[in-house]
């Protein structure tokens, strides 16, 4: 039975905003159902939100460090009490299953929590007595920061970025991804309120809400996790004004698996195949493409199929039955099906893989089977574009040398993982060109926020997550204090 929709508005200056128009969201997995309503803000709401974060800037950035832990705690309280209904919200907008929501918003509340509880460390002052004199290096405030997050992780790539600007003294106005608008808006609310008015902000919109937020002087800097060809605009619009930026973007993720990885592994297996297909293959660190040295590549392929078929099972979010869910939109269905389309036609082979759990929804949603890609050639699209969806090729190399290549040529660097013995692995992952490489294991089930995560190549810039995700919101401010205060050199 459907639920009623839900209507979020635009946040400014601690009050909601109505605005003139508004934009439906359907549920992926009954495309027929309305799950809310979101404002279409405005450009002159942004400029709105942005003057509110600029005002509010002024004060904030001196409010003490123990101020904002306390606020930011009882923020996450909050989430965690609300979290059950928060998490189902997602589910239905996103088409995720149940569990798969639920666990983003565990990833989310370990970050957040490690930023709390680390904050006072990383931003103290550093105080460095030395023969010349005395030198404070003190972390400062940037300004206002604009955050833009997308659909696949929305609530987790969203408080990345709230929770270390905000404890780092700036303000904030996020904007939303169109294609998952509800939830995100509901827990920035919910954060939002245990702040002073500005402090944090949520507009929505269209291109010109983004030009503003990207190119607005105000504007110190800017935080976008996206596609590639977005981020190379945002830098465009971001040029006459110099901003800083964190920006983490699209990777095509490749895992090489070694001659001496344990195919008989059946839980180093079933891990694989989750680092491909969790999430539908949404999540910008799922590994999706797989090299497999040749000398096992026919039992590799063999077990990985017994794995998937194992756990894959598609169906409805809220079926405890289901691992996989549907794809977040029908323009995403459309691109990762041509690409299976194409490859086919080209001569690949396709294996479905898992189950259906209820065709009729399945038929009626934005689900795609799981598939998996055999015999494409190396310069496929289907290998070398960003799949972002339930699909995999699995390719063989024929020695070390070809496979580190093969893994390296691309311009992205986002994840990587390597597959075989450990030591062995390790040597190899330091010669992958990458800004995260795990080892016999991928994607979120490696994933830890105490360390640095961001991209090289074309991947990105900069990183979240680590104390670099909470130093990324500061200024480095340098204060001497020298002994000699003339220089001897110098004439009279």
């Amino acid at each position: 039975m459907s639920e009623q929709p839900i209507v979020v508005h635009a946040i400014i200056n601690g009050e909601k905003v109505e605005t003139e128009k508004t934009y439906s969201r359907e549920n992926p997995s009954r495309p027929d159902e309305i799950v809310g309503y979101a404002p279409m803000s405005s450009r002159e709401d942004a400029i709105r939100a942005i003057d509110a974060a600029h005002t509010a800037f002024a004060t904030w950035k001196w409010s003490s460090l123990d101020e904002r832990i306390e606020r930011m705690e009882r923020a996450i309280q909050k989430l965690k009490e609300a979290t059950p209904e928060l998490a189902r919200l997602l589910a239905r907008e996103h088409g995720k299953a149940l569990y798969d929501a639920m666990g983003e918003f565990a990833v989310s509340f370990m970050w957040m929590e490690y930023a709390c509880n680390t904050a006072k460390e990383v931003l103290r002052d550093e105080i460095k007595e030395h023969d010349g004199g005395t030198t404070i290096i003190s972390h400062d405030p940037i300004g206002v920061v604009a955050a833009i997050t997308p659909w696949n992780y929305p609530i987790s790539l969203s408080t990345i970025k709230a929770a270390p600007g905000i404890l780092a003294g700036n303000t904030m106005v996020l904007k939303p991804s169109p294609f998952a608008p509800l939830t995100v808006t509901k827990v920035i609310e919910i954060i939002a309120n245990e702040f002073p008015p500005g402090v944090l902000n949520v507009v929505h919109g269209d291109a010109d809400v983004g030009v503003e937020l990207t190119s607005n002087p105000k504007i110190s800097k800017i935080a976008f996790t996206g596609g590639t060809k977005t981020a190379k605009s945002i830098i465009k619009a971001a040029a006459d004004t110099i901003k800083d930026m964190t920006l983490e973007l699209g990777g095509n993720d490749a895992a090489l698996v070694l001659s001496d990885f344990d195919v008989n592994d059946e839980r180093a297996m079933r891990r694989m195949v989750i680092s491909n297909f969790l999430t539908a293959g949404q999540i910008c660190m799922i590994a999706k493409r797989v090299y497999v040295h040749r000398s096992i590549y026919d039992q590799f392929v063999e077990k990985y199929i017994e794995a998937a078929n194992k756990w894959i099972r598609v169906g409805d979010p809220f079926d405890p039955n289901v691992t996989i869910g549907a794809v977040n939109n029908l323009g995403q269905k459309k691109y990762v099906q041509s690409l299976i389309d194409g490859a086919k036609s080209r001569g690949a082979k396709m294996i479905p893989l898992g189950k259906v759990l209820d065709e009729d929804v399945f038929n009626k949603g934005y689900f795609l089977q799981p598939t998996l890609v055999l015999d494409a050639s190396y310069d496929d699209p289907i290998v070398v574009e960003e799949q972002f969806g339930p699909t995999v090729p699995i390719l063989p190399y024929d020695d070390e040398e070809q496979g580190i290549s093969l893994v390296n040529n691309s311009i992205y660097g986002l994840t990587s993982s390597v597959w075989g013995e450990q030591n062995h692995a390790i040597q190899v992952a330091h010669r992958i060109e990458a800004g995260t490489t795990m080892i016999n294991t991928a994607a979120v089930q490696g994933l830890d926020v105490r360390f640095p995560f961001g991209g090289v190549k074309q991947s990105g810039v900069g990183r979240e997550y680590g104390e670099e995700g909470i130093l990324g919101y500061t200024e480095t401010h340098v204060i001497n204090a020298p002994k000699n205060l003339e220089l001897p050199y110098i004439p009279e």
